[in-house]
């Protein structure tokens, strides 16, 4: 199997959150000299200059990042008109960030069930979100706010303009009588 594949596909999949060197080792069953060589191998082919992405070692965890050489595209993309259409997972981070802030990522994870570092980064990138503070959790991490911009976005002069949301976790007669019936069973 080739090894420098499976170790390129970990790293797509681990995202921002990145991964260690003994990570790598467990997962790949090698010895710590041999994944320093499959990093160093995968490494060497993404510095190529065809190449979007690369190998960065940031906080003690590899990941792949844009390489800043084509940072002006990158934002001309965040920028563009165009792009600025806003996805179904965006529209559900938002309104998780609107409804609950000042939240954490964590927070709005555990809502969506799924991973939103990239999702966050470009709503705070787009200008509809902003770093509003420090968590006292463990770790202090960021707390998420909307921004005017959001706002204006959605055309609310406020966030109290936001529609109300009501909670239907109490059951209701109805539901209770899909558990009984008015017919008896004949003995």
């Amino acid at each position: 199997m080739n090894l420098i594949g499976v170790l390129e596909g970990i790293l797509f999949v681990v995202g921002d959150e990145g991964i260690t060197l003994n990570q790598i080792c467990d997962i790949l069953n090698v010895d710590l000299d041999e994944a320093k060589n499959l990093l160093r191998e995968l490494k060497k082919n993404y510095d190529k200059d065809d190449r979007g992405v690369r190998i960065s070692y940031l906080g003690d965890a590899f990941k792949l990042t844009t390489k800043k050489e084509h940072k002006e595209y990158y934002c001309k993309l965040v920028e563009n008109p165009e792009s600025n259409t806003l996805s179904q997972a965006a529209l559900e981070t938002l309104a998780i960030i609107a409804y609950n802030q000042p939240i954490t990522r964590v927070e709005i994870d555990q809502m969506r069930g799924v991973n939103n570092t990239q999702m966050i980064r470009k709503l705070v990138a787009k200008g509809l979100i902003k770093e509003a503070g420090k968590s006292t959790m463990p770790g202090r991490p960021n707390l998420y706010a909307t921004t005017s911009e959001f706002l204006d976005y959605f055309g609310l002069s406020s966030l109290s303009d936001l529609p109300t949301i009501i909670n239907e976790e109490t059951t209701t007669d109805q539901e209770k009588d899909l558990f009984t019936s008015i017919y008896k069973e004949n003995d």
